[in-house]
């Protein structure tokens, strides 16, 4: 794509607010070097980021685990987000109460000469970006989507939120290249997750995901499922999920930020449960929407 096609959305590089045509980073960034780095995608409804302080934990735990100084307090990074919904709504002759919005957050290490070793003393590269969200039809919804399933070959340190991706575009090609929306993923025969999304399992009433761990990036609706489950007396669980049982279940959820949660009713060609989507998905998406209204 040629610099010029690029969208003139609004966005923040290392202090300066600019357009996204214009935002430029060094060759030499790690960040576009080795992918050394970290990012966070919140929603924001109604000019109100969704469950902020969690995604705020996240970006935390992962620079902390890639050894890169947080480069701004919560306060601050508050302040951008909302600053960058409000620049958008604005110039969509909205006020940002009348915009869904999604900001993309990223943090790299910084600028250095090629090096594998973790280089001491360089700033981190800070950008950030808003656009809409792009919601799924209501038709898309009542319809559920298809998905696929493959190994989980990427590496095992998923809990990372990273921007290093090979491993999650390859995954998500496999379902692109099928007419898929998601590949569910599986290592060694127990489920860890879609290429771009947790994966949730219903059988006999109770929603079950796999453990956190090193294998599972830990997705914020992983512990806004729970609440959702137990405000909808839906009994809930985390533990290893065979192949076998993802293939047998009543129904099959997709959680992220952008698809919120949805129906799975189709996998590798064959229907989901009776093929529609069922009770306990439209339980979990309810209380979503529930749930933003207080965000």
């Amino acid at each position: 794509m040629n610099p010029s096609e690029l969208t003139d959305l609004p966005c923040y590089l290392n202090g300066e607010f600019t357009r996204l045509r214009d935002a430029k980073v060094s060759v030499m960034d790690r960040g576009f070097v080795f992918g050394d780095g970290i990012y966070e995608v919140v929603p924001v409804y109604a000019g109100r980021p969704f469950r902020f302080e969690h995604h705020m934990a996240r970006l935390e735990r992962s620079l902390r685990e890639l050894r890169i100084e947080n480069p701004k307090t919560r306060e601050e990074w508050r302040a951008l987000v909302d600053r960058l919904t409000a620049t958008y709504a604005q110039e969509q002759g909205k006020t940002p109460a009348q915009t869904d919005q999604i900001v993309y957050i990223q943090v790299t290490r910084g600028v250095a000469m090629r090096d594998h070793a973790m280089v001491q003393g360089i700033t981190p590269t800070v950008f950030a970006m808003t656009n809409r969200i792009a919601a799924l039809s209501a038709a898309d919804r009542a319809a559920g989507v298809a998905c696929v399933t493959a190994d989980d070959f990427r590496w095992k340190k998923a809990h990372l939120k990273s921007i290093s991706l090979a491993g999650a575009v390859l995954s998500r090609q496999i379902s692109a290249d099928a007419g898929a929306l998601e590949t569910i993923m599986f290592r060694d025969g127990w489920l860890s997750e879609g290429a771009a999304a947790n994966v949730w399992v219903v059988k006999g009433g109770t929603l079950s995901g796999p453990p956190k761990d090193n294998l599972v990036l830990e997705g914020i609706r992983y512990g806004l499922m729970e609440e959702l489950c137990r405000d909808a007396g839906v009994p809930f669980e985390l533990r290893r999920i065979s192949r076998a049982e993802v293939l047998a279940a009543d129904e099959l959820l997709l959680s992220n930020a952008s698809k919120e949660i949805l129906a799975v009713t189709r996998l590798d060609g064959q229907p989901v449960g009776n093929g529609k989507p069922g009770p306990i998905y439209e339980k979990m998406y309810a209380g979503y929407q529930r749930a933003k209204q207080s965000a």
